[in-house]
C-alpha cells in the first residue's frame, strides 16, 4: 500500500522546475524586521526538563560522511555524526539510540555566521543525511552564513530506520487491490494492512512507541542545545512544516527563525487530510491537462477510465511485471508534484492507452524508491510507523464506505483510493495513535515564515492559512506564491526566494498576507 499524504518534496527533486521570478504584490518598504543577531558561541535556551548533563553536554564526533543506500558519499565539507537521545522522554537518564546528523559549516567565515539552520523536507521518513548535499545548492546564499544541518529523524533511515517487510513481500503485495471492489478484495486489503503493521511491530520492538513527531521535535531542541544555538532556525518543507509547528508549541521561547514551506493543515485531522489531498491532487490534475489543451473534466473522466481497465485487467510492461491499478495511479501522482514532469505524464498516458504500462510502471518505481535490482528504500514504512503513531483517527470499512461517494465528487481520479486509504494506513495498528490534530499554537513565539502555493498538490494552500492563524496572532506571517509544484522556495520565484533570504539572513519578516505572483 502507498500513501501519498506528506511524501517528501525532495523525493521530486528530479522533476523540479526553475520558473518564472515574480515581483510582491503587497509588502516592500513597510515590512519589519525580526530575529536575534549572529548567535555563534551563544548560551542554550532552556530545553526539556530532566534530560541528563550526558545527553546535554555531548560533543558529536563529527567525521568524513559515508555513502547510505539513498546516496553516495558527499564528500569534502560535509561531516556526519550521532546524537544520543533518550528512546523515551518520560524516562531521559533511561536507555538511548542515536540519531544520524550531517553539516556543512558556514562558508561566510565565522564573523559572519549566525548559527545552525536545521532542514527537514518531510514525509514523514524523509532521510536528511542523504537529502541534505543534493538540496545545498538550492541554499547557497543561506549556507555563507548558516551551517546547514539535517538528520535522519528516529525510526528513518540510519537512525533506527524500521524496515517492516522484505522486498519480496513489498513486490506481492502490489497485487493487492487499494480500491477493493467486492468481499473478497476488502478482505485481502485489510488483511495486508494489519500484516503490515505486525512487520513493523517486530522490526521496531519498543521504538515503534517512539517515533512520533512530538517526541522527533524534542529531538530537535536537544540537537539545538549540543550544537550550541541559542534559538532554533529552521527549515521545514512538507511534512516538516509540521515538524515545525509542533516545535514551536513545544518550545515557542526557542523559536528563532522559522520557515516552513509546503504547508500541512494543523487543522485537518486523518479523514480531513485525505479530503485535502484528493482536491489538491485533483487541481494539479486539472492545470495539467489544461495545459495540454483538454478540459479537466473530460481528461479526468478518461484517465479515470484507463485507471478502471487497468483494474480489471493489469497492463502487460517491457519486463515481468504488470501495471496494477494502484501502481498506474502512483505513476501519475508524481509527475504532478512538478510542473517539469508533465512532458513524462503525457507520454506515460498515451503509452498506457496503447496498452504499455511501462512509463507508469518507471514512474511509481521512483516514487516508490524500487531500483533496478527489485530492492525498495523504506521511506514508507517509516512514514507509516509515525503518522499511524501521531494519528488518534481509525476509521472503519463501514464508515469508509459511507464517505467514498464524496471523495470520488473531489476527485473522480484519485477519490476512490485516498477514501479506501484511510482505512487502510493504520488498520488494527499495534499501538495506539496520539492526538486527532497536532498542536502548534506558539504564543510568546518570534514570527514563523509560512510559505503556501496555490498550485501544490500535496499540501493544498488553504493549509498556509490555517498553519498561520493555529500559529496565533503575531506568530504566523504568510507568504503566498502564485504557482505550481510542490514547495515554492527554490522553484522559480525571484519574490519568494529573495522574501526567505531576507528573513532567514536579516530577520526583515514580510507584511502577513504578501503574494508573489
Amino acid at each position: 500500500m502507498t500513501r501519498f499524504a506528506r511524501w517528501t518534496a525532495v523525493a521530486a527533486a528530479a522533476l523540479l522546475v526553475t520558473g518564472c521570478g515574480g515581483g510582491p504584490s503587497d509588502g516592500g518598504p513597510d515590512e519589519g524586521r525580526n530575529g536575534d543577531g549572529p548567535s555563534a558561541a551563544a548560551p542554550s535556551s532552556a530545553g526539556t526538563p530532566g534530560l541528563p548533563a550526558s545527553l546535554t553536554a555531548q560533543k558529536p564526533d563529527w567525521g568524513r560522511c559515508k555513502a547510505t543506500p539513498e546516496a553516495p558519499a558527499p564528500g569534502n565539507g560535509w561531516q556526519c555524526a550521532t546524537l544520543k537521545v533518550p528512546l523515551d522522554y518520560a524516562k531521559p537518564a533511561g536507555p538511548t539510540i542515536g540519531l544520524a546528523l550531517i553539516r556543512s559549516k558556514s562558508t561566510g567565515g565565522q564573523g559572519k555566521r549566525i548559527g545552525s539552520l536545521l532542514f527537514n523536507f518531510g514525509g514523514p521518513g524523509g532521510s536528511g543525511v542523504s537529502a541534505m548535499p543534493s538540496y545545498a545548492s538550492l541554499v547557497g546564499r543561506l549556507h555563507e552564513r548558516y551551517d546547514l544541518v539535517s538528520w535522519d529523524p528516529r525510526g528513518v533511515a540510519a537512525s533506527e530506520g524500521v524496515r517492516c517487510r522484505s522486498d519480496q513481500a513489498i513486490e506481492a503485495s502490489e497485487s493487492v487491490d487499494a480500491t477493493p471492489d467486492d468481499a473478497a478484495e476488502e478482505a485481502a486489503y485489510f488483511k495486508d494492512a494489519a500484516d503490515f503493521g505486525k512487520g513493523c511491530a517486530k522490526a521496531a520492538g519498543k521504538l515503534l512507541a517512539h517515533v512520533s513527531t512530538t517526541d522527533t521535535a524534542k529531538d530537535m531542541d536537544l540537537m539545538r542545545q549540543v550544537l550550541g544555538d541559542r534559538s532554533m532556525h529552521y527549515f521545514g518543507i512538507s511534512y516538516g512544516t509540521e515538524l515545525g509547528g509542533v516545535y514551536a508549541h513545544l518550545f515557542p521561547r526557542n523559536v528563532g527563525r522559522l520557515v516552513l514551506d509546503a504547508v500541512v493543515d494543523p487543522s485537518a485531522d486523518t479523514v480531513g487530510h485525505a479530503k485535502n489531498q484528493t482536491l489538491g491532487f485533483q487541481r494539479a490534475l486539472d492545470d495539467y491537462l489544461t495545459s495540454t489543451g483538454r478540459d479537466p473534466r473530460e481528461g479526468s473522466r478518461e484517465i479515470a477510465d484507463l485507471l478502471e481497465r487497468i483494474d480489471a485487467e493489469p497492463l502487460p510492461t517491457s519486463g515481468s511485471r504488470k501495471l496494477t491499478q494502484t501502481l498506474a495511479l502512483t505513476g501519475i501522482v508524481l509527475p504532478l508534484y512538478s510542473e517539469q514532469g508533465w512532458p513524462r505524464l503525457t507520454a506515460a498516458l498515451k503509452d498506457a492507452e496503447k496498452g504499455d504500462g511501462s512509463a507508469l510502471l518507471d514512474l511509481a518505481d521512483s516514487y516508490n524508491e524500487r531500483d533496478a535490482s527489485g530492492h525498495y528504500g523504506t521511506t514508507t514504512h517509516a512514514q507509516r510507523v509515525i503518522s499511524c503513531l501521531d494519528d488518534k483517527q481509525r476509521p472503519t470499512p463501514e464508515e469508509t464506505r459511507k464517505r467514498l461517494a464524496e471523495f470520488e465528487r473531489i476527485s473522480p481520479v484519485f477519490g476512490d483510493f485516498m477514501g479506501w486509504d484511510t482505512a487502510g494506513w493504520c488498520h488494527d495498528w499495534p499501538v495506539a495513535g496520539q492526538h486527532d490534530t497536532p498542536e502548534v499554537s506558539a504564543p510568546g513565539a518570534d514570527p514563523v515564515l509560512v510559505v503556501g502555493n496555490t498550485g501544490d498538490p500535496a499540501t493544498p494552500y488553504e493549509g498556509a492559512r490555517r498553519m498561520a492563524d493555529e500559529l496565533g496572532r503575531g506568530v504566523g506571517v504568510e507568504l503566498t506564491w502564485k504557482g505550481e509544484g510542490h514547495g515554492a522556495y527554490g522553484s522559480g520565484s525571484d519574490c519568494v526566494d529573495s522574501t526567505v533570504n531576507g528573513y532567514l539572513l536579516d530577520g526583515a519578516v514580510p507584511k502577513d498576507g504578501k503574494v508573489c505572483s
